[in-house]
């Protein structure tokens, strides 16, 4: 039936179009429409320049109704590869084909127009091409059918905040992997949604949050279904994890003073978690324009990372090592940009001196 409505919807085309759109050959396009033929489906050849296949004027498929599933993946298709990702692009496609084939003739060009106009490219820039985790596809259908879900997961001992937004504690919150000894445990959960952020999958509970990608094996059982809470409202719910989250990580803070420029840097420069504090923080310019801000930041190592990014537009007042720190790589840099010709002496991991021209 996906022939006939895409005849519906298109009005006309060739035997290659067809066999390239339902990827099936061109042999198999010209056996189903004979088959439909024989069905009393009034489909037709032009033959000649311009030709194809076509359905009789006002011929209308009563098969255009959606079903739940259609319906529910019609609402995601401007996600496509989340859609792909969790198994549903087939769905999805049979969807957007009798949403267009249920258009009337003058608005049955809509679905491409849009397509040429606007496009959503959800993961960051630089993203490495990761296949989708192999979690993905039977949490999305037991998220679909509100199936309760047994499965192994993966979390590590870590005193530090997670890095990812969630609770600690048995539900969820898990620390990254990149420290610290991983645990695994089996739990049961009864999934209530996903989210895609930055190109990392997330599936909700009623109250935790879990990476996807940490995830071993998971069985559905498809022959219970837990009582979702009404009240449970998936947007919202993240938003205030990931709140929470961001604002977990900043453990410390230091006290820098910003030049005119470093105040206009400090939006670029700073976490959004940590930039309201900051500017609540502020204190009145000197002379000099300079300004005061107590800048709350996940670690020392960070802060020294985002404090360089200013260069000479901030001075750290507070943690003293800190400020030694940049004091002594200010020193360096120098010695590393003195006058073309000159010879530095750089030092390697080891600590030992080269001589280098610069």
């Amino acid at each position: 039936m996906s022939l006939v409505l895409l005849l519906q919807a298109r009005g006309g085309m060739t035997a290659a179009e067809l066999s390239q759109e339902l990827e099936v050959s061109e042999r198999t396009v010209h056996r189903d429409v004979l088959a439909l033929s024989e069905a009393g489906v009034p489909v037709y050849a032009d033959r000649g320049r311009g030709g194809g296949y076509r359905l009789l004027d006002g011929y209308r498929t009563r098969l255009t109704g959606l079903d739940r599933a259609e319906a529910e993946a019609l609402f995601l298709s401007g996600v496509p590869e989340a859609l792909r990702e969790m198994g549903l692009s087939e769905v999805a496609a049979t969807a957007r084909l009798k949403a267009s084939a249920a258009l009337s003739p003058g608005l049955r060009d809509a679905p491409a127009t849009a397509a040429q106009r606007f496009h959503l490219d959800a993961p960051g820039w630089f993203a490495s091409e990761r296949p989708p985790p192999a979690a993905l596809a039977p949490l999305a259908r037991a998220v679909w059918g509100d199936h309760p879900v047994t499965a192994l997961y993966r979390r590590a001992k870590r005193a530090r905040p997670p890095e990812q937004p969630g609770e600690a504690g048995r539900e969820g919150g898990e620390p990254s992997d990149q420290a610290g000894q991983a645990e695994t445990s089996r739990r049961r959960l009864e999934p209530y949604g996903l989210v895609l952020k930055a190109g990392v999958w997330y599936l909700a509970t009623r109250f935790a949050i879990y990476r996807v990608d940490r995830f071993g094996e998971v069985e559905i059982h498809p022959d219970l279904r837990f009582e979702r809470d009404g009240s449970f409202d998936l947007a919202a719910f993240w938003s205030e994890r990931a709140a929470h989250f961001a604002k977990s990580l900043l453990t410390t803070h230091v006290t820098v003073r910003l030049s005119p420029t470093g105040r206009r840097m400090l939006p670029s420069v700073a976490d959004a978690a940590a930039l309201d504090a900051a500017l609540a923080s502020a204190g009145e310019p000197d002379a000099r324009g300079w300004v005061t801000f107590h800048l709350p930041v996940e670690s020392p190592e960070v802060a020294y990372g985002q404090i360089l990014h200013f260069g000479p537009e901030a001075e750290v007042i507070d943690p003293p090592a800190l400020r030694a720190r940049l004091a002594e790589t200010a020193d360096r840099l120098r010695d590393l940009y003195a006058s073309p010709g000159d010879v530095c002496e750089t030092r390697d991991t080891d600590g030992v001196g080269d001589v280098a021209d610069h």
